[in-house]
């Protein structure tokens, strides 16, 4: 029996493993960076283990530290999460050569999956040679052989970009997994992703415990995933169970894993073009760990995959049979990313992270926790189920709009909409094209935004009159002016302590303070709760910038300026490049590292490369001066 558990991860894993070892009373040990010293996972933990430094290649990939942390904890067990060392076969080795149990599957069923090459050759499915790529064979995939979550991957559409793709995703993928062999398979335009949650035990019993549906992905990495996966055919269900037991077997897998398939032809799919066709499984990659996404299939199917993870690893038999699916679960990422500018990751303080009851919330944050720039910007899961599909969207929606997310940018808003959107809300209509068709309607202002405004300049102009009693103004008949991104509010206060609103027009105040404004518009009373962290303003679900009333002469930038979206660190610089040089509209010029993903930094517009202030390695923060652009234009402005 297993005693004490290491977790060879961090965050919201960490967390959600913790919980189920304290119900089945087992003590848990953390380890933990040097950034990650103050983190969730490090207060919930009986123990925990510094790793020194930051970086994820000096802490939570340095397996033989993760080790020695273990021993030194006096644990007896491992389980690795997933991402970071969760699928690395030489690590489950050192585990298992120092006495330790292994939660996860056999070193060898690691090794046999980790390539995604080996894999399909291992499963009987013929590669398809770059050499042997023609236009014919358009759109195609790049993808890198190890890792996942986008990560070396590229879709390629004209022939001429093939080589130079490949190029780049492999770059790409040494960077992020340490090997940068990369592949080409065929891109399946607006499929299903599909992906079926197995679970073996070392008695032989095999268990295919429903499907998922990942199909909402952005760059390739998942933001909303649901169980069961909607509109699949029994013939087509039978199938994905088949081949995914058959996959687990044919490796002697043992513990939790899961089999993703790129589903094509669903009679569901939208595009009635494809209506008659006959569904087709490709078959992508098993990942041979716990999954992001295991929440939706513990609650339909009313498990515990981490407790069922612990009972394989001490040697329990499963029952022949897994338990049916009751109802329906979806699950949404809450990022700190901005999906409106290029998806891009934010960092800073979370000031409250508060979601409504009835609902699954698994997080690593807490209120008050800083966002780092080292890791995954993923803040919390935010999980329901329901009896139904159209139950579980429509609640999940609610709780998302109504919670408290106050910080950093996030893709709160975008999830709201995506849930809320016709296509989504029909299963027919689902499939991987979902953001590139939908991301601009999606990522515009919510409804409601200006009337948010007139609630945070109200409760501001409270807040002041309560800080500083009110004071008197000459020409008190003008209007006071507050501005908030686009949203400019014009008010007057009355003889009465009270408010008028001057524009947007139509709006009546009821009551005002400083966290609560009571506000008529058309005849309807709605209440705003707001709360101001420095110059930001959340009022309900809306996240508010003041406009400062006298810019800061010294913000100015020089036109051409390029400045680091996100803090993070500058891993390379075009070849090339340099300072005098002729650029292109849309050239890269420089990739940025920030939690886990690379981003490009691309000329404006054309013109001259006249100053170059990144080199591979600088640590940058958000809105430091990159680079400057002499455009065309400013060349010769007649």
């Amino acid at each position: 029996m297993i005693s004490t558990v290491l977790v060879a991860n961090r965050g919201e894993i960490a967390c959600r493993v913790f919980r189920t070892c304290r119900e089945l009373g087992i003590e848990t040990v953390a380890v933990y960076s040097d950034a990650d010293a103050g983190a969730l996972h490090v207060r919930e933990a009986d123990a925990a283990v510094r790793l020194p430094g930051a970086a994820p290649s000096e802490t939570y990939l340095r397996g033989d530290l993760v080790v020695k942390a273990a021993l030194a904890a006096g644990a007896d067990a491992v389980h690795p999460g997933y991402g970071f060392l969760s699928e690395n076969a030489e690590f489950a080795r050192a585990v298992l050569g120092a006495g330790l149990v292994w939660i996860g599957p056999p070193p060898e069923a690691i090794e046999a999956m980790a390539s995604k090459t080996r894999a399909k050759e291992l499963l009987g499915i013929a590669p398809l040679a770059a050499a042997d790529v023609t236009e014919a064979d358009l759109p195609v995939l790049v993808k890198a052989a190890a890792g996942g979550g986008g990560r070396g991957m590229r879709i390629v559409r004209e022939l001429a970009s093939l080589e130079p793709e490949m190029a780049a995703a492999s770059a790409e993928a040494a960077s992020a997994f340490g090997d940068g062999e990369v592949f080409v398979e065929p891109y399946v335009e607006n499929g299903r992703h599909v992906e079926v949650q197995v679970l073996a035990d070392v008695h032989g019993t095999v268990w295919a415990l429903g499907t998922r549906d990942c199909s909402l992905q952005r760059r390739h990495q998942k933001v909303i995933e649901e169980s069961p996966a909607p509109g699949l055919p029994p013939s087509l269900l039978a199938e994905l169970y088949d081949r995914s037991v058959a996959a687990a077997k044919a490796v002697g897998y043992v513990g939790a894993g899961t089999v993703e398939f790129l589903v094509a032809d669903v009679p569901q799919t939208l595009g009635s073009a494809r209506a008659g066709g006959t569904p087709k499984a490709h078959f992508l990659e098993m990942n041979t760990r716990l999954q992001v996404e295991h929440p939706v299939t513990e609650e339909v199917h009313g498990v515990d995959l981490v407790g069922l993870q612990i009972a394989v690893a001490e040697g329990g038999s499963l029952p022949s049979e897994p338990p049916s699916p009751q109802g329906h679960a979806i699950e949404a990422r809450l990022y700190a990313e901005d999906p409106g500018s290029g998806w891009t990751p934010q960092a800073g303080r979370l000031h409250a992270l508060d979601f409504p009851p009835g609902l699954r919330v698994d997080t690593g944050y807490a209120s008050g926790d800083v966002i780092g720039v080292h890791y995954d910007a993923m803040l919390a899961k935010v999980v329901v189920h329901a009896p139904t599909r159209a139950e579980a969207v429509r609640k999940l929606a609610h709780a998302l709009a109504a919670a408290r997310i106050h910080g950093t940018v996030t893709n709160r808003d975008l999830l709201v909409a995506s849930l809320r959107h016709p296509e989504f809300q029909d299963p027919a209509r689902l499939d991987t094209g979902f953001y590139e068709r939908n991301l601009d309607a999606l990522t515009q202002a919510p409804p409601g935004e200006a009337h948010a405004a007139v609630a945070a300049a109200l409760a501001d102009a409270a807040a002041r009159q309560g800080r500083f009693g009110g004071g008197w103004r000459n020409l008190v008949s003008q209007d006071q002016v507050t501005a908030y991104g686009d949203h400019e509010v014009r008010y007057r206060p009355t003889r009465d302590g009270s408010y008028t609103v001057t524009a947007p027009d139509g709006v009546r105040v009821v009551s005002v303070a400083p966290d609560r404004v009571r506000l008529e518009v058309d005849g309807v009373v709605r209440v705003f709760e707001v709360a101001r962290h420095g110059d930001v303003v959340h009022v309900g679900p809306h996240r508010l910038t003041a406009r400062p009333r006298f810019p800061d002469p010294t913000e100015q930038r020089e036109p051409g300026s390029l400045l680091a979206p996100m803090p993070g660190t500058v891993v390379r610089v075009a070849d090339g490049l340099a300072v005098g040089g002729r650029v292109a509209a849309g050239q890269p010029l420089l990739w940025l590292e920030a939690m886990k993903m690379e981003h490009r930094v691309v000329a404006p517009a054309s013109g001259t490369l006249t100053a170059l202030h990144a080199a591979p390695g600088r640590q940058v923060e958000v809105g430091a001066l990159l680079a400057v652009v002499q455009t065309e234009a400013q060349e010769d402005p007649a």
